[in-house]
């Protein structure tokens, strides 16, 4: 059986266009493949090159894994191979486990809900074989004559160290990767109102055994030149000893690697973990500080204060090691004083790099089925749904004024021209290429929606009621 497993592009740009790092469902989907069933199967990263419709069009069963910004694209690709072949599709990831009929009503003849590892070998098994029910597999969605059939879901975690690593390998153009994925755990304990991890992968805390994890960043350090490891787990330091064991491990065996990992500020409690991060290679932390306004952080149910965030971004400092912020705006206790206070914080604070994001309702969230029930949704298009784009009417601030402050003025005020010209005084030319970087993505996102800008604007004066439709 030909298996052709496809992660679709994100459009536009983003805060990632210059980093080319799939997600790594798909190469587990890979290896599980290959370990159980024997099927090697092929994985397309549209951002790694383009679709190879040959290929495509040869396969017995495609996948599609998609987020909520990248599903319009998922329904194009569903869309013309459907036009070219009756070729089976079966869909997962966050947006379609809450969406799933949304998935089935585009094309789709499947969706794999919640976390798909075991649901999908099961579908491939009954698929090729031939034989076996489809009702008897937990969390799959389908048709049924002319109605939607979704099988009562288990509360399926995987047990990390039963699966095997996913095989990047698998990736058509792989080589292009610069950027080694690593994922140590899974899951989050916190239950923030606006992310969609704990309603995808429960508040279940899972991690892989140090060992395995030690044994598969030698692996791939042995198979090509890497500039760093981003360690993929949603909160690298949930675990501080664990955390530290395996930082302990890196150092004790010197394997020679720089990383970046996803952090809360509460990693800052613990000084002799942040002294190992930086002798294990550690270089920069991303950090979600979401808002210096206490009546947001409390909004996103964050469970921090502006206090903790400030001595969080001096300690980390302290040991040399960067700090990346990235504050949601919007919340219904923000308005314009809010945004100007954010950015004079992060400057004051001499936070390394930012990311000013507008609150994005993702589906399954809170925040999503808050906004929906009080009509406030502006935008059915997915495709805006990435952090870049006001799509909901906010409380204290329009629409439009929220788009305007945060996601443009926002971060020109931050990264501004008169910190280039400094930068570039001091001889400190990454810095210079980031923020220069930086100014380039924000000049080209106003290219690209300069009709979304206007519509919003519009929309801003139009009727409380107003709304777009997808």
């Amino acid at each position: 059986m030909k298996i052709t497993l496809i992660e679709p592009k994100a459009p536009g740009i983003h805060v990632y266009s210059r980093f080319k790092l799939p997600r790594l469902g798909l190469p587990i989907l890979g290896s599980l493949l290959d370990r159980e069933l024997g099927i090697k199967p092929r994985i397309i990263v549209e951002d790694l090159g383009p679709i190879d419709w040959t290929e495509i069009l040869s396969s017995d069963l495609i996948g599609l894994s998609s987020i909520t910004s990248t599903a319009p694209r998922a329904f194009q690709l569903i869309e013309k191979i459907k036009k070219k072949k009756s070729i089976p599709i079966v869909m997962g990831g966050p947006h379609v486990t809450f969406l799933p009929e949304e998935a089935l009503a585009k094309g789709a003849d499947f969706v794999i809900r919640g976390e798909g590892e075991g649901g999908f070998l099961d579908l491939v098994r009954i698929l090729s074989k031939g034989e076996g029910s489809l009702d008897k597999i937990p969390g799959l969605s389908y048709r049924l004559g002319d109605r939607f059939q979704h099988n009562p879901s288990l509360s399926y975690h995987p047990i990390l160290s039963d699966l095997p690593w996913p095989d990047l390998r698998l990736i058509k153009n792989w080589q292009k990767m610069s950027i080694l994925p690593i994922m140590t755990s899974r899951g989050c304990p916190f239950n923030c109102t606006f992310c969609s991890v704990t309603k995808m992968f429960g508040r279940y805390y899972r991690t892989r055994p140090v060992e395995d994890v030690i044994e598969e960043i030698k692996f791939w350090l042995s198979q090509k030149k890497w500039k760093s490891i981003f360690f993929y787990d949603d909160n690298f330091a949930c675990n501080p000893e664990r955390t530290k064991a395996l930082l302990e491990q890196i150092i004790n065996q010197k394997i020679r690697m720089r990383w970046t990992a996803q952090v809360r500020v509460d990693v800052a409690k613990d000084e002799e973990l942040l002294s190992l991060m930086r002798a294990s290679g550690g270089y920069v932390l991303y950090i979600g500080l979401e808002s210096i306004n206490p009546k947001s952080l409390e909004k996103y149910r964050k469970n921090q204060t502006l206090e903790e965030i400030a001595q969080a971004i001096d300690l980390i400092h302290k040991y040399r090691l960067q700090v990346h912020g990235m504050f949601v705006l919007g919340s219904d206790e923000d308005d314009r004083q809010t945004i100007d206070e954010t950015v004079r914080f992060a400057r004051r604070m001499k936070i390394d790099t930012v990311q000013f994001m507008v609150l994005t309702p993702l589906p399954g969230t809170e925040t999503f089925l808050e906004l929906s029930s009080q009509g406030r949704l502006l935008e059915k298009d997915w495709s805006k749904y990435g952090g870049h784009h006001v799509v909901f009417r906010p409380k204290l601030i329009s629409a439009y004024e929220l788009q305007k402050e945060a996601a443009i003025r926002a971060m020109k005020r931050f990264y501004s021209i008169w910190q280039c010209w400094k930068f570039g005084l001091q001889f400190r030319w990454r810095d210079l290429a980031i923020y220069t970087y930086a100014r380039r993505a924000i000049n080209k996102w106003l290219g690209q929606n300069r009709d979304f800008l206007k519509k919003l604007q519009f929309l801003s004066f139009a009727s409380s009621d107003s709304t777009i439709q997808s």
